[in-house]
């Protein structure tokens, strides 16, 4: 059967998938697996007639999104916040996974934009960052501990300011990608810049390395997690400019409920960001290198792992459970 054929023959029973799937219309779990069936059979056979066609994409895309249907409806030993971690946000990372490399690319030309700026103009960080931030480093700098404006305030208060701060950014972050990601990328494009221009500044003061065991102690998961709050308002704001074949409102909808749930996921690492910030940090100066290279690498590795492996992990999980004809 020729690929034309075979779209205009099911066409009809796949926008029925989409009602479904999209909450258009109602179906329980039994009515949810025998539409899985029946849209497994028209993907194996797509995937053995059209394996490089977009209709094989369509609907590995259909089938995925109604296995996450079943599985969210149908009981389970596990409960819903692991399942939320462990198989909904992962196949929503995955499936809005070229924000993410969007967001990280931007991110990085940013922050060496950052970096060369204040390389270049010796006035850019205080620019940046206020004279009397930069006052105070300076002069931390001098008594030998370039990271001590983290020892300001207690444990609890510093946990607390810093945590509720960091998580009013990410929801900002995320949030103004209802401008067609105009504020997102503003804020990616402020907070990277002044990590490079910071950062460089240190490196010119010649403290890089104690800088980089205190900031990334902390900085690890708060900056990897700005980073994914960024790429969520960028899938958001596509979902708002790009509908396809939806219209404006579904694809907005659809988009929000989609890339909420993967802001939402940021927040443990936000507050962990915020806890290893108030009670740690500050602590960064009188410990071993061996120690605070440890946790740095810990925490980052935990992040990348869970944003930039793990997905491609759970989504091969699912494409191994479709049974092939």
């Amino acid at each position: 059967m020729r690929e034309v054929a075979f779209i205009k023959q099911n066409k009809a029973k796949w926008l029925e998938f989409e009602q479904a799937i999209f909450g258009k219309a109602k179906k329980n779990p039994d009515e949810m697996a025998s539409l899985y069936i029946h849209l497994v059979n028209d993907l194996s056979y797509a995937q053995t007639y059209y394996p490089k066609s977009k209709t094989v994409v369509y609907l590995n895309h259909l089938a995925a999104r109604i296995y996450q249907k079943i599985y969210k409806t149908k009981r389970q030993e596990t409960n819903r916040i692991v399942y939320f971690f462990s198989i909904e946000v992962p196949l929503l990372v995955y499936q809005y996974r070229r924000y993410l490399l969007y967001a990280f690319a931007l991110f990085f030309a940013f922050v060496a934009m950052g970096a060369l700026s204040a390389k270049y103009n010796p006035d850019f960080v205080r620019l940046i960052l206020g004279d009397d931030y930069v006052n105070k480093t300076l002069e931390n700098i001098k008594n030998g501990n370039p990271v001590a404006v983290y020892k300001s305030g207690s444990n609890w208060g510093s946990f607390v300011s810093i945590t509720f701060n960091n998580l009013q950014v990410g929801v900002m972050n995320y949030f103004f990608g209802i401008t067609a990601g105009i504020g997102t990328f503003y804020i990616l494009m402020q907070n990277s810049i002044m990590l490079g221009s910071f950062q460089y500044f240190f490196y010119q003061k010649g403290v890089f390395w104690a800088s980089v065991r205190g900031i990334w102690i902390h900085g690890a998961m708060e900056i990897f997690s700005i980073v994914v709050e960024a790429a969520a308002g960028f899938a958001l704001g596509a979902a708002l400019l790009f509908p396809k074949t939806y219209s404006r409102i579904d694809s907005f909808k659809i988009g929000f409920k989609d890339t909420f749930k993967i802001f939402i996921s940021t927040m443990p690492f936000t507050v962990a960001a915020g806890f290893l910030e108030g009670f740690i940090t500050r602590y960064s100066v009188d410990m071993p290198n061996w120690l605070s290279t440890i946790i740095i690498l810990s925490t980052l590795s935990l992040i990348s792992f869970y944003y930039l492996i793990f997905p491609y992990y759970v989504n091969r999980k699912l494409q191994k459970s479709i049974p092939k004809l």
